[in-house]
């Protein structure tokens, strides 16, 4: 959970550091960059503390680089506050070890606990608003702190470049059509990068689908397992996409791909399916239909051909 967003407790007094920022417009890719000195001990439980942060999903790893390199450990002890309702936003916090408490609102009332994990404080860096809530120390904690600045900057820009790059692919998918707008940013949002060389099984035939991939760079060759050996029944390439219709029809993969050369693709893991694309599955159900007639033209067959693209 991250900062609570309660607007009706919210100062509407405009920040005084809040200025606009624009990712689109800026170009500042080899201005100053803000390095804390870390041991390697740091580095490693500064890792450990940031691996399941949502926001970081979507960055390479210069980027995470970056972030680790940005952010500074801060000791506070037990009953110190950490941001203050109604206060600029300065740091994002990323949480070590401690006890952490939210209030909202006049009288405080108490609305979170965090307990050694998780993070908070991005919302009035992310949307130009004051501290929605205050966060105090219930026991004495160990934080990693990074500016305003670096986190709209990476973060940000990072965000904005992941849309722009996934405007394309995610438009020419026939599915998604029916998606709005905001519903394909939202979805554009929840991609994770990964990469595989030269020869490397993406997925395998016959194991349950944990989501589904958008092809951005390099080819993918696409098996079925016959008696004789695989068989190639498409190549893809930049712009395809694959394995979604195991995630529709919720049975095991019924082929298996393979990166023919060094390949990037952009993942869409199975609960971000089902959370995202819900709207449009009675749709992507009909589409079934019509991978299967290609297929039958293929091997005369429908047996096992759910999950080819």
């Amino acid at each position: 959970m991250g900062e609570p967003l309660v607007n009706r407790y919210a100062s509407r007094r405009k920040s005084v550091f809040a200025e606009t920022y624009d990712p689109e417009n800026d170009d500042d890719d080899d201005g100053a960059r803000a390095i804390f000195p870390k041991t390697d001990e740091q580095r490693s439980r500064l890792c450990d503390s940031v691996k399941n942060i949502l926001l970081f999903r979507s960055l390479d790893k210069e980027q995470m680089n970056e972030v680790l390199d940005a952010m500074f450990e801060k000791i506070v002890k037990s009953k110190d506050y950490i941001i203050k309702q109604g206060d600029d936003g300065d740091n994002f916090y990323v949480i070590e070890s401690g006890i952490y408490k939210a209030y909202v609102g006049e009288d405080q009332k108490h609305i979170h606990t965090y307990e050694g994990r998780g993070s908070f404080g991005e919302l009035a860096l992310l949307y130009n608003m004051p501290r929605a809530a205050t966060i105090q120390a219930e026991t004495d904690g160990q934080l990693w702190a990074m500016d305003r600045q670096t986190f709209r900057r990476i973060l940000l820009k990072s965000a904005f470049r992941k849309r722009k790059m996934h405007e394309a692919p995610l438009d020419s998918v026939p599915m998604l059509k029916t998606l709005q707008n905001y519903e394909r940013m939202n979805l554009a949002d929840a991609l994770i990068p990964r990469t595989f060389t030269q020869g490397e099984r993406i997925i395998k035939q016959g194991d349950v689908a944990d989501g589904m991939y958008f092809i951005e760079q390099g080819k993918v060759s696409i098996r079925i397992q016959q008696d004789a050996g695989e068989v190639e029944v498409s190549n893809l390439e930049k712009g395809g996409y694959f394995g979604e219709l195991a995630l529709v029809t919720h049975r095991p993969r019924a082929a298996s791909a393979y990166a023919v050369d060094n390949v990037k693709v952009a993942f869409l893991d199975v609960d971000a399916f089902e959370r995202l694309l819900g709207p449009c599955m009675n749709l992507m159900k009909r589409n079934i239909g019509d991978y299967e007639s290609q297929l039958v033209k293929i091997f005369g067959s429908k047996n096992n051909i759910s999950d080819i693209r």
